[in-house]
């Protein structure tokens, strides 16, 4: 009987212990996705736009969409004009395009929402070409090679180097003159 009672104990340890094991692995995973979804949030809320920019981005699209529809009815007009036999300067169909392309960009980019945008890819841009210097100098300096500290360093003790024979010259030239005298 102490056999059954032996596999009994073990039989509750065991499940025991696999209850706790996956409530720790539950519990890992929903700190992970915490800490994931807390992530992501806080790299969202840096590219969402104020509600003015955002306002204002809008309506810059809705000018830019008005501009290309009212050129799309210059186009039908003056291929209707062709059609019936009006003589049509295939150039008033390309000026027609350009025309209303420089205004929809003008009422896009002229956007607070634009300029917000264009600031954040700017940034962004500039973080990646410092990481990329950083990594460049790092690989130099693994590689042996000369880095840029190391050759604004010579460059500094260079002009010193400069600065000093100037000075030992203008003094070389003084006693110089005194021995002349």
């Amino acid at each position: 009987m102490s056999n059954t009672n032996d596999i009994q104990e073990e039989w509750t340890e065991m499940v025991e212990e696999m209850n706790n094991a996956v409530a720790d692995s539950m519990e890992q995973n929903m700190k992970a996705q915490a800490a994931f979804v807390e992530s992501w949030a806080d790299a969202v809320e840096d590219t969402i736009p104020e509600q003015e920019d955002l306002a204002d981005g809008m309506d810059g699209y809705n000018r830019a969409y008005e501009e290309w529809i009212d050129a799309a009815e210059q186009m039908v007009e003056r291929s209707t004009d062709a059609a019936q036999g009006e003589d049509v300067d295939p150039a008033e169909f390309r000026d027609i395009w350009l025309q209303s392309a420089n205004e929809a960009f003008k009422h896009v980019m002229g956007t607070s929402a634009f300029a917000a945008a264009n600031g954040q890819l700017v940034e962004s841009m500039m973080e990646m070409q410092q990481e990329a210097d950083d990594l460049s100098q790092d690989t130099l300096e693994q590689l042996g090679f000369p880095t840029r500290n190391d050759v604004d360093e010579i460059a500094e003790r260079l002009i010193e180097l400069e600065r000093r024979q100037h000075a030992v010259e203008q003094k070389l030239d003084r006693v110089l003159e005194h021995l002349e005298e």
